[in-house]
């Protein structure tokens, strides 16, 4: 067999003659499509994990060290041939040099006892890098191996194929990933990849990581290995469950990380694989982790279990925006880009499979920075901190999302991105928010709290957003009855519904029709919607918004979050009410006012509103009714029919991972508005400080 290359079955290779017969690379899907219109693998590293699922396209079966095109023969580009392309200039390779180190991190066993604790510590200087690593102090007594061999006996996994070249990155030309068809064992997959690496460099051991680093983009440019493979999105952890196994037991162990006091998907009644649960990488030499930001811009934690090092590139969030407008500029031709505005590079981003080499970014004064880790050491990436990277050799690994109270300004950030392009979100952020202030809210009447000045940014960021919030659904909730927009309100019993018109996700009140199949959130024209089961429109409200006021009124009487909600008014903050247009700021409604009591009282034809000032306004009206009692048993049945509409059911397995959610629409209802070009530099400052103007949508 020739060094670097995979035969291919004949079967194989006559479906890919197939494929590019009929030119399918020129289809335009609903997904991101590779090259001869083979479907991006939908993950977390290999794919987009917000798109509907789709078919990979081609399972390669054989001894997949790499490919074989000799038998593929066709007109068209190849999928694995290296081809020059200008745009990235790669025969200097002293750029290398010029990349910054991350800042690393070698705490006290002391300090290392809890990680969400110390990563508050540490933000306000490392997030301003986007990326830093972390030196653990305690070593694992149970390697890797021994425990994916042992503890978890029978486990295998699939990998995926990606080809070693850059890309065009136009209509004909672009990278997709390829499942290789083939299950390993951790042991299969690290003799096979060992030999890999010794053919190439006579050698079993580690080379220094500058080498490596140049030898990675050459490879990339102009190399002759056709193709690596890349276990990524791998259900499980190598964590031991040994007792004395010190790491293991630590709070540091991924699989605790999301249930820790201070980790916001503790609130989560759903576990999603890859975000509250860890998922596993392990990889040869040079396979990649192509340029990506996290899901909602969560924290993620990677630990390095054995092996070979990793290469990783980070971009600060404050930079992500100048990040992805180089992309889109310099990068991306214009038919690759599904959208408009700032949004369009974003798009093609989320599939997970670009990759160019970072100077591109230096030369148009993005700040990047660098990180070597090795075996025993965590990187951290900070919200809205785009990354990639690649391995020097076999290695495995393990990361897990996770987010903290000063996550919540970029996290509206991110739902709002996802509502422009019309994607389904992956996490319930109205819920968490709610479900966070509330909490708050109850450790307030407690006395002699001590609170860091991290935890108290924290909870500036929660109550800032929660009010937002609140105040938009309050004075949504008023213009629906006022406009007699329903003829009927019953509580809310279920968590979280998505919007099947913007996909917005929504827990504290939304609208459904007549047949209970079309959830619609407060921020469209409600009297507008035809429904094709009739005009009939109910409100599901949650029995406890009440509670939720209150407590937004009362957080409201601290200054500091008074003054930053009118900040966000008078900057034409519309994180939570896009896509409704901005009559809620223009148009002064008689009577209302914030908190105002909307008391429905159940009358014929009138329905009546109570201000709090004893004010009574009354429109004519079918029998509209705030309290619960008004609920109707014999909807329960129905009010199921949508229930998989909920942010819980989508950790299901579709595809080929657990965090594919599959899109409810095609792309589109994106307007093109404004979204920041920095987000604060320092990721911790911004939840004290509300977003700049520059950060929200103009």
């Amino acid at each position: 067999m020739v060094e670097g290359r995979v035969c291919l079955s004949k079967e194989v290779r006559n479906e890919l003659e197939l494929l590019k017969r009929k030119r399918l690379h020129r289809i335009k899907s609903e997904t991101v499509c590779g090259p001869s219109g083979v479907t991006n693998m939908m993950s977390r590293s290999g794919g987009d994990c917000l798109r509907a699922p789709a078919s990979c396209g081609v399972r390669l079966q054989g001894n997949a060290e790499s490919f074989s095109r000799s038998n593929v023969a066709s007109c068209e580009k190849d999928v694995f041939s290296k081809r020059k392309v200008d745009k990235f200039y790669t025969s200097d390779l002293e750029w290398t040099e010029k990349i910054p180190e991350c800042p690393v991190y070698c705490p006290t066993k002391e300090e290392f006892e809890d990680p969400l604790v110390y990563l508050q510590k540490i933000a306000p200087e490392a997030s301003k890098y986007g990326i830093c690593k972390i030196i653990s102090p305690l070593s694992a007594t149970v390697p890797a191996g021994a425990v994916l061999m042992k503890e978890k006996a029978g486990f295998k996994f699939t990998t995926r194929v990606q080809p070693l070249r850059l890309a065009e990155w136009d209509t004909d030309d672009r990278v997709t990933f390829f499942m290789s068809g083939r299950n390993y064992t951790f042991r299969d997959f690290e003799k096979m990849a060992n030999k890999v690496f010794s053919r190439r460099y006579y050698s079993a051991g580690c080379l220094p990581a500058t080498y490596m680093e140049k030898e990675f983009w050459h490879e990339i440019a102009c190399g002759k290995m056709d193709s690596v493979e890349y276990a990524c999105d791998v259900e499980g952890s190598a964590f031991s469950s040994s007792p004395s196994d010190l790491l293991g037991t630590s709070k540091w162990n991924l699989k605790k990380l999301s249930r820790l006091p201070k980790s916001t998907l503790r609130l989560l009644e759903t576990a999603i694989p890859g975000v509250t649960d860890p998922m596993l990488y392990i990889g040869m030499l040079f396979s990649i982790f192509a340029w990506h930001v996290e899901d909602h811009y969560l924290y993620s934690i990677n630990y390095h279990h054995c092996g070979a090092s990793k290469t990783w590139y980070g971009v600060p969030g404050h930079s992500a925006l100048r990040f992805e407008k180089v992309v889109k500029e310099h990068v991306y031709t214009n038919d690759v880009l599904s959208v408009d505005g700032e949004d369009g590079a974003f798009d093609v981003l989320l599939g997970k499979t670009t990759l160019f080499p970072p100077n591109i970014l230096l030369e148009h004064d993005v700040p990047v920075y660098k990180a070597v880790q090795n075996p025993g050491e965590f990187v951290i990436t900070f919200p809205r901190a785009y990354h990639a990277g690649f391995s020097h050799g076999f290695n495995c690994g393990e990361a897990v999302n996770f987010a903290i109270g000063d996550w919540f300004p970029l996290g509206a950030v991110a739902c709002l991105r996802y509502a422009h392009l019309n994607r389904v979100p992956l996490l319930p952020h109205e819920e968490l928010l709610c479900k966070e202030a509330m909490l708050l809210n109850s450790s307030l009447e407690l006395e002699d709290l001590d609170y860091s000045p991290a935890d108290l940014a924290s909870h500036h960021s929660i109550k800032a957003y929660f009010v937002k919030l609140i105040r938009f659904l309050h004075r949504a909730r008023w213009s629906i009855m006022k406009s007699r927009a329903c003829t009927s309100v019953s509580p809310n019993y279920h968590r979280t519904v998505v919007c099947t018109l913007c996909k917005r996700d929504c827990y504290i009140a939304f609208v459904n029709c007549s047949c209970y199949s079309h959830p619609v959130c407060l921020r469209h024209d409600i009297k507008s919607l035809d429904f094709p089961c009739g005009s009939h429109h109910c409100l599901f409200l949650r029995d406890d918004v009440r509670e939720m006021e209150a407590a937004a009124k009362k957080f409201e009487q601290d200054n500091a979050i008074s003054k930053a909600v009118e900040r966000q008014a008078e900057n034409g903050d519309d994180m939570y009410s896009y896509p409704l247009s901005n009559k809620f700021q223009n148009d002064v409604e008689d009577g209302y006012f914030p908190y105002c009591e909307i008391n429905v009282d159940l009358k014929p034809e009138i329905a009546t509103m109570t201000s709090a000032t004893g004010q009574t306004v009354e429109y004519g009206h079918n029998s509209l009714s705030h309290n619960t009692g008004n609920f109707r048993p014999e909807l329960t049945d129905a009010l199921s029919s949508f229930a998989a509409s909920t942010l819980c059911s989508f950790v299901e397995q579709v595809g080929s991972s657990a965090k594919n959610v599959q899109g409810l629409a095609n792309l589109g209802n994106t307007n093109d508005k404004r979204f920041c070009e920095e987000v604060p530099e320092n990721t911790y400052e911004s939840s004290v400080l509300c977003l700049s103007r520059e950060d929200r949508p103009g």
